[in-house]
């Protein structure tokens, strides 16, 4: 195992120098294995929530509860982790992270109860926000200023794939065997993980002056903040259309249910191309990528609402506004750069934002619906969101210039 180490800063020439090509490029994908794990284990409850509910003789609603508790867990454990851990070594904190999410899977399979299970899930959540963020930083620091973004979006294509791979497989087998074995899986992957960080990341040491106050000085900053409620705001436009999926499929769009597996597939292949185009893009202009990703959203949600009636458009809606994805490497970028001295505690916090997103995109989604507008609508709600998604995004542009003037 290599024990060289890895600088602080983002920008870390002597830690890209020292490793050789290959070495960086094990690193990178011992960091996307465990975001294969948790997106896999994230998603896979979906398709598994009948089963659940079979198991522990509750309603699927109420399985549903499950979701929550995950999400909850994500929000509150990336800030707190972030700042408990703060004179921890980045190497030493995702070998934590990933057991901690390891054990809960594995243990989430063994629950013998649904409130177990449920605060199984939690518990699971916990780490999930710190490994992206800490994930991020330690990839940064590997290569130059101008590769630092591709490079947090290969740590991310493990969360991508999963969308794409993962979950299926785990839903597939959850159900033809039983939804315990998907998150043993699961587990088995978080502990593959370990090994792989353990033996291909470089040992590191705690940066000078680190500190729990000095982490928490990242929401001081106004840009951490800014950053921040843009992913929180303008990207549940996403999760708005994303979450009702299979309504819109059966009910507008007039397509079988076997269709819903289909879109679900087109989503995640546009994850994955957004993911790569965008990384390459916030190598360019991060703030860029930000923005017009935005804009993209914008029209793309909107399209889909005005032509979720043909299943050739409804299809192309699909991919294009799992492409959106793009401005997640540029975010968790952005967020590194303004944070200064307390990146650990900004960057993990974006898969809190996300989180945010995800469930404030769902329940406007649910309203409009609820008000009988129709799960088309929820295209419109996407775009909305975006919209002011921009506005933030225009605040922070404004005050960045505003500084260098």
């Amino acid at each position: 195992m290599s024990q060289i180490a890895v600088d602080d800063s983002i920008d870390s020439a002597p830690a890209c120098e020292a490793l050789s090509p290959m070495a960086i490029a094990l690193v990178q994908l011992a960091l996307a294995c465990g975001g294969f794990g948790i997106g896999t284990g994230e998603f896979a409850i979906m398709g598994l929530l009948p089963n659940v509910a079979d198991t522990f003789s509750v309603t699927t609603p109420q399985a549903g509860y499950v979701i929550s508790a995950y999400a909850l867990g994500v929000v509150i454990g990336a800030p707190v982790i972030a700042v408990l851990a703060a004179k921890m070594t980045r190497r030493s904190l995702l070998l934590l992270l990933m057991g901690i999410f390891a054990v809960g899977n594995i243990l989430s399979a063994l629950a013998p109860t649904f409130e177990i299970f449920t605060v199984m899930r939690f518990i699971t959540g916990l780490p999930h926000g710190a490994y992206f963020g800490v994930a991020a930083i330690v990839a940064a620091s590997m290569v130059p200023v101008h590769k630092r973004a591709r490079t947090v979006g290969r740590v991310m294509l493990g969360l991508t794939i999963a969308t794409l791979l993962g979950t299926p497989l785990a839903t597939f087998f959850g159900q033809s065997l039983d939804w315990r074995a998907a998150f043993t899986s699961v587990g088995v992957i978080g502990l593959v993980t370990v090994a792989l960080i353990w033996y291909y990341v470089p040992r590191d040491q705690v940066a000078d002056g680190a500190s729990f106050l000095r982490e928490l000085g990242a929401f001081k900053r106004p840009q951490v903040l800014l950053t921040l409620g843009i992913a929180a705001v303008g990207y549940g436009g996403m999760f708005a259309m994303f979450s009702y999926i299979a309504g819109t499929t059966v009910k507008v769009a007039m397509l079988p249910e076997s269709m819903v597996a289909v879109m679900m597939v087109l989503f995640g292949v546009g994850m994955n191309a957004g993911n790569i185009v965008g990384s390459w893009l916030a190598d360019k202009s991060i703030m860029g990528t930000i923005g017009g990703s935005l804009v993209f959203n914008i029209v793309v949600l909107t399209l889909f609402s005005l032509t979720a009636s043909s299943p050739i458009m409804l299809a192309i809606c699909v991919f294009l506004v799992g492409c959106g994805f793009a401005a997640g490497p540029a975010l968790q970028t952005r967020l590194m750069d303004v944070a200064a001295d307390a990146q650990t505690l900004a960057a993990a916090s974006n898969h809190s934002a996300f989180n945010i997103a995800n469930a404030l995109g769902a329940w406007l989604g649910g309203l409009v619906i609820a008000w009988n507008y129709g799960f088309a609508a929820t295209g419109y709600v996407g775009a909305v969101l975006s919209l002011f998604g921009l506005f933030v995004y225009a605040a922070s542009l404004r005050l960045e210039r505003s500084r260098r003037a």
